[in-house]
């Protein structure tokens, strides 16, 4: 029986032929005369012409963001306005990205003299180089699960093979971390914050100081801030936004113009889906490129901005696996505990993969589409927690969109499936005016928003024994903002002990032997 989709009677002369894999022939299509070595997307290369083609690819997303203003010339020569900083995890794509930045923009040397010197002079204008500098950041993230290895001293070792790079390590637990915070920021008056999730709406009067609640250790708090999540995509998505604000702040502190990831084609589809499915459609521009600055203060001078940059988002983890083995790139790798996670990442990348090998378009259907998407609106301002533009009004939306309470008589017949012990702790009344207390939520986007207060049928274990039911937050949430909106500070609303109440009252209350008397 034939396998058309149309009539299986059909003669089989009258069937669409299957399309062949090499296209009309096996010879490269950039040489045009060497036998091809491997097939993307149904276009053949050889060995020798693969590599700058991917060469090509990298430069050509990179350069035009390089220039801080676009000039009128074609061909304009490239200068950044400050340091490289590129993000590194010791993936496929992090390593790519390590050699080719090197090999194109920090190897090569200017043309010399008959004197060995550099011709024009060492300050000659076409012997400087785009970047003055370059560092590499990684975040280890072994405190967050026990038992993991700590790899520090492992991804040392392959940047030291690059000369012309720094090494800047840092630790997921610096997020907790008011030293680092100060390090990186220059201000050493912000506190660390907890916050109780269970208050519905994230009201502030479930906000608490540090000092007011026992004291942890940068580990301990962020492990006791992943156990608080209530679901394992909640969890895989803060260590991505942790991973990333943390390399954000590292690289403006010391000067960067330009950060880099190396996220090929096929990772970044995969995290476009995934950002979508998770709430974060509102700032799907800024997951493919972005230029970022941390907020400052009413009356200060704006920072400097950070391009963010993936010039690998045209190479796809096919090209990104055969470029590595034919130029002798070494790979560490990721520890398996980490993408051991189970969540909509996870299923998102089986997804894609396992597509991808039928449809070879697939991730640059996805990634070209992402592209032409955009908000109606202009962004209210930047998200507390992960830094990223924030919808305005999120909270009025999700007020008209929720159900909070059963007080309708159709709403009410559908807790049948309820267990009765369950349908006591229900509210079956709306109260008639509720005032509307401040809310952390209007400082946080619909992504975040959701990774703290999204709810499934299977629990999160505490993983550290004794903390009461607030939970820490990263050490930049509190910076700023929240003190000139009065969340926290004067005029705040915070819950205060039974003690300091009786101290705050105990002048106006008298003696009732003195009114005996």
């Amino acid at each position: 029986m034939s396998s058309s989709c149309g009539n299986p009677a059909a003669d089989e002369q009258a069937l669409m032929p299957r399309r062949l894999k090499f296209g009309n022939t096996k010879d490269c299509v950039r040489c045009r005369f060497k036998l091809g070595n491997i097939v993307i997307r149904h276009a053949v290369y050889c060995k020798e012409c693969f590599t700058p083609m991917v060469d090509m690819k990298f430069r050509k997303a990179l350069e035009p963001s390089v220039n801080a203003r676009a000039g009128t010339s074609k061909r304009p020569k490239l200068k950044a306005s400050g340091n490289l900083c590129l993000g590194f995890s010791g993936g496929l794509g992090s390593s790519i990205l390590l050699d080719i930045v090197h090999n194109t923009y920090f190897s090569t040397r200017p043309p010399l003299d008959d004197s060995g010197k550099p011709r024009g002079g060492t300050n000659h204008p076409r012997n400087a180089s785009v970047w003055p500098s370059c560092i590499v950041c990684y975040v280890e993230v072994c405190g967050a699960f026990a038992g993991m290895q700590d790899r520090t001293e492992d991804i040392r070792s392959v940047v030291e093979r690059y000369p012309s790079f720094d090494f800047v390590p840092l630790r997921i637990e610096d997020a907790f971390d008011g030293s680092w915070w100060t390090t990186v920021s220059g201000s050493n008056t912000t506190p660390q914050i907890w916050l109780e999730l269970g208050k519905d709406g994230l009201i502030t009067d479930g906000l608490h100081v540090a000092s007011e609640v026992n004291g942890l250790t940068p580990v301990e708090a962020m492990r006791s801030y992943l156990s608080s999540l209530p679901t394992q995509t909640a969890i895989s998505s803060a260590l991505q936004n942790l991973t990333r604000v943390l390399i954000l702040h590292t690289a403006h502190s010391r000067g960067s113009s330009h950060l880099l990831f190396g996220s090929s084609l096929t990772s970044l589809s995969i995290a476009l889906l995934s950002s979508i499915s998770q709430g974060g459609g509102y700032a799907i521009r800024e997951e493919l490129q972005e230029e970022w600055a941390p907020v400052v203060a009413s009356g200060s001078k704006p920072s400097n901005v950070l391009r963010i940059v993936r010039p690998l988002r045209d190479v796809t983890a096919k090209e990104c696996a055969v470029y590595a083995w034919w130029n002798n790139i070494s790979v560490i790798g990721r520890d398996k505990q980490r993408r051991a996670i189970l969540g909509i990442a996870a299923l998102t990348k089986n997804f894609v993969v396992g597509l991808e090998k039928d449809y070879p378009s697939t991730v640059s259907t996805i990634a070209r589409t992402c592209e032409k998407l955009e908000p109606k609106d202009a962004p209210s301002g930047q998200c507390r927690l992960c830094k990223r533009p924030m919808q305005s009004a999120i909270q009025e939306w999700k007020s008209r969109i929720s159900i909070r309470s059963y007080s309708d008589e159709k709403l009410a017949a559908d807790l049948a499936h309820i267990p009765s012990a369950c349908r006591s702790v229900l509210d079956s009344s709306t109260p008639s005016h509720v005032p509307l207390l401040p809310s952390l939520t209007d400082f946080l986007c619909y992504s975040c928003h959701t990774t703290l207060t999204s709810r499934s049928s299977r629990g999160v274990k505490q993983s550290v024994p004794g903390v009461s039911s607030a939970t820490p937050l990263p050490i930049w949430v509190a910076d700023r903002g929240l003190y000139e909106d009065g969340l926290m500070g004067i005029g705040a609303r915070r819950k205060i002990s039974e003690e300091e109440m009786l101290h705050t009252v105990a002048k106006f209350l008298t003696d009732n032997q003195a009114c005996e008397e």
